[in-house]
């Protein structure tokens, strides 16, 4: 699955005669493209679109998550930023593995992992000091009972040993441990995938299976249970996502267009969102799941769950992946002035991530006392996403200066 190359189309684009080819008319065939020298705007794009939509989902009650694409679906933002960070992880890193010393390709992708690492403990700490900050001086100490920090005060010596070990994980902070430990394996998953593919595709949803059907899961200490995104059943994602990125790089699809595959992946939407809008339907397809259930079907195969990444889930997210990946107008968008805040955002992902995350604590503070408004959650979410642009744009621009100095 890969995001191909447009076929050329009028440059009035989507004013022009053609509108009708450039919306619906996927490129055809399977023929390979140009490999992948730059950056893809559409990857970008798509970044930055995820990075806004989970700073949104990160705080709760706003009339404006009702309007993210988990209203829409049965997957969400993290499904995408998943997807997505396997597909630039295989452009970003793969090349190493064809051509240089094997080592350095294994460093290169470690010291972004130990990047993430540390990236994590610093928002853990920030969370941890806005949180306290709003019980200490604004009386708000019933956050002190949300998104798992209460374990620290309930057991102290075990919290403060499980968060650098990353067995425990405030609510909202876990995305990053899931990405950072699939990077660790990303060497040998690149290395195994240049040379079987297909394999190593088999492999990781023979892994997805076995996670789910007995449940296997990094452990949590001091509370019970596993990690939110539970890694062995998440790396199906960002192996797909990954195996798609190394083959863009040399111009070729890990998962070809093909119609019939289009077609299915647009009914696979269009069926979801009916299920999930039309009370009767959604009602009569809940009740069949869980008739399934009774008759011994395993959840992960019938039900929602985001832990194990249950099978609605995942073919929903497929399916979006696939069907925006083939539509030739979605690099027009990509292109145009209209997307370049996402963009920027989509470029500087890590920063834009971790300050997003942060801000999205601060106004969850903010929010407590205050019911949902469009107007008033407009300003809070609209004043957070202007300063991520403006941090974006700032980094883009000390990496381009800093860039023409080196030339």
């Amino acid at each position: 699955m890969s995001l191909p190359e447009a076929v050329p189309f009028r440059a009035a684009g989507l004013l022009g005669p053609n509108w009708v080819r450039a919306i619906w008319a996927p490129i055809a065939g399977d023929q390979a493209t140009a490999p992948q020298t730059g950056r893809d705007e559409r990857l970008d794009m798509f970044r930055g679109i995820a990075l806004l939509m989970i700073f949104i989902n990160h705080v709760p009650g706003t009339f404006y998550e009702g309007l993210t694409s988990r209203n829409f679906g049965f997957s969400d933002a993290a499904e995408a930023f998943v997807f997505m960070s396997g597909m630039a992880s295989g452009l970003a890193y793969s090349n190493r593995f064809r051509t240089g010393s094997l080592w350095a390709g294994i460093a290169k992708v470690w010291a972004r992992a130990r990047q993430l690492y540390f990236v994590h403990i610093t928002i853990t700490v920030l969370s941890l000091a806005i949180f306290a900050a709003a019980a200490k001086w604004l009386g708000l100490g019933e956050l002190l009972a949300k998104n798992n920090i209460g374990p620290l005060f309930r057991e102290p010596l075990g919290t403060m040993v499980g968060i650098p070990l990353l067995t425990h994980q405030l609510g909202y902070l876990n995305i990053l441990p899931l990405y950072m430990t699939l990077l660790l394996v990303t060497p040998l998953l690149i290395f195994a995938g240049l040379r079987q593919p297909i394999l190593v595709a088999v492999a990781s949803l023979t892994l997805w299976v076995l996670a789910g059907h007995y449940r296997l899961n990094f452990p949590n200490f001091p509370n019970e249970g596993g990690w939110f995104f539970n890694p062995f059943s998440w790396q199906l994602l960002f192996v797909i996502g990954l195996l798609s990125g190394v083959a863009m790089k040399v111009g070729k699809r890990f998962i070809p267009y093909h119609p019939a595959l289009f077609g299915l992946g647009a009914a696979v939407l269009v069926f979801t969102l009916i299920w999930m809008k039309v009370p009767p339907i959604g009602k009569a397809m809940n009740g069949t799941m869980g008739w399934l259930g009774s008759m011994g079907a395993p959840f992960y195969l019938i039900w929602f769950d985001k832990t194990f990444l249950s099978l609605p889930r995942l073919l929903h997210a497929l399916a979006l992946f696939y069907v925006l990946g083939h539509l030739p107008v979605m690099r027009t968008i990509a292109q145009s002035r209209f997307a370049a805040p996402f963009r920027l955002m989509g470029r500087q992902g890590l920063a834009v991530f971790a300050a997003g995350t942060v801000l999205s604590m601060v106004l969850q503070v903010v929010k407590a006392p205050l019911a949902a408004h469009p107007l008033w959650d407009g300003l809070l979410l609209g004043g957070g996403l202007l300063f991520l642009v403006g941090l974006a744009w700032v980094l883009t621009k000390t990496a381009e200066v800093s860039r023409a100095k080196a030339a």
